[in-house]
């Protein structure tokens, strides 16, 4: 009945004194190399001429298990559709991809970005937090 003790604790002497693997990371020091295929915050892509790709077609609301994603379609005056309101509840999001999947015209896309926290309650990142910044034209 001792032995079997005697054994575990030996077993975790050995790991606790081994000085040869460091498993601990000092994190905001120590940045985590994602995987290829992490799938982190979401981010609505643009086309050549800066404006959204999202065409508001609702296939990435409807395919949503964890239903977090509410959008709102409309038309500018040449008649071509974009989203009005484009809401993600990063609350409810189970960062499973297949939003990125379903879309047709390739608007959003699960970047490499893992550092979501934040002091707000309100987890809703609207249009603007997710459209890609403007590349400025030199």
């Amino acid at each position: 009945m001792i032995k079997p003790l005697l054994q575990g604790l030996a077993l975790t002497l050995k790991y606790y004194f081994r000085p040869d693997k460091v498993i601990t990371m000092q994190y905001p020091d120590e940045k985590w190399t994602t995987y290829p295929r992490f799938r982190g915050l979401h981010e609505l892509q643009r086309d050549e001429n800066g404006k959204e790709k999202c065409v508001a077609c609702g296939l990435c609301s409807t395919v949503c298990p964890a239903e977090c994603i509410d959008l709102e379609g409309d038309e500018n005056e040449q008649g071509e559709r974009f989203a009005k309101t484009y809401e993600i509840n990063m609350l409810r999001c189970i960062f499973c991809g297949y939003c990125e999947e379903v879309c047709p015209e390739e608007a959003i896309f699960l970047r490499q970005g893992y550092e979501l926290a934040s002091q707000e309650k309100n987890q809703i990142y609207n249009k603007e937090k997710l459209l890609v910044p403007l590349k400025k034209k030199k």
